[in-house]
């Protein structure tokens, strides 16, 4: 299936569906946000200044992690370095510099991490389900070859549709984040729920991946998703099993 990755052209300048899909789940993860701040206490002012950080910073990681994960193809050439608008953006790097940071502000802005965490997390998954149809675009992000009824013809093979998989899993995660945000009396909850949910669907996923690194027997993704899938459920037990302090509340 041959698909032309660029929208449309302004002025002779190329945008592409990446950017567009990429776009569309920021705003998308950023409206539900603003939705659930008051239930976490948070004015829709201090989660927009958040917001403001926190996104461009997201997208360096993920763009840094690519380019880490893929430096043969990098190596001396900076503009293609920071030329995201056909591709090459890894979630797990935005992941981790999203945390670093958020980590970050809480404190500098005297802020509930787990707070803000919970808060966003519904939106992040929701965000990645819209955004992965931009690979749909650029033709990347396939499987191993397939003779499912599904598959789709990319680089000269019948693959199975990555995107497609992830995109459908997240939006289901993302449906499971928001029901048992009514029933979550823990903070951050919300927010390692959304690791250990989206990083065991990613692990499965990665089995049939083909455009991926490998760490030893393992794909690079699956590594990481194990990582993050017990330090997700570690940090959720320890959370729900922590004493209460002193003054007969929860500790932070």
């Amino acid at each position: 299936m041959q698909i032309d990755p660029v929208a449309f052209r302004i002025f002779g300048i190329s945008v592409y569906w990446y950017g567009i899909m990429i776009s569309l789940g920021m705003l998308a993860g950023t409206y539900v946000a603003l939705k659930r701040t008051r239930h976490y206490s948070i004015s829709e002012d201090e989660l927009i200044n958040f917001a403001l950080v926190v996104v461009p910073a997201a997208v360096i990681g993920a763009r840094l992690a690519f380019v880490i994960s893929n430096w043969e193809s990098f190596a001396g050439d900076w503009l293609a370095i920071i030329n995201i608008r056909q591709g090459g953006l890894a979630i797990h790097g935005a992941i981790f510099v999203a945390i670093l940071v958020c980590i970050v502000y809480s404190y500098v802005k005297k802020m509930n991490f787990w707070r803000i965490a919970d808060t966003c997390a519904p939106s992040l998954i929701l965000g990645q389900a819209i955004g992965r149809w931009g690979n749909f675009f650029n033709q990347e992000a396939y499987g191993v070859p397939t003779d499912l009824p599904w598959a789709m013809y990319i680089d000269g093979a019948y693959r199975h549709p990555i995107f497609l998989y992830e995109s459908i899993w997240n939006l289901l995660v993302f449906v499971y984040l928001i029901y048992i945000s009514r029933k979550e009396k823990t903070d951050g909850g919300i927010f390692l729920r959304y690791l250990i949910g989206y990083s065991i669907g990613r692990f499965f996923i990665e089995g049939v991946r083909a455009d991926t690194l490998y760490w030893g027997n393992l794909r690079a993704g699956q590594v990481v998703s194990i990582l993050l899938i017990l330090a997700g459920s570690l940090l959720l037990w320890w959370r729900k099993n922590r004493r209460p302090d002193t003054k007969g509340g929860e500790t932070k």
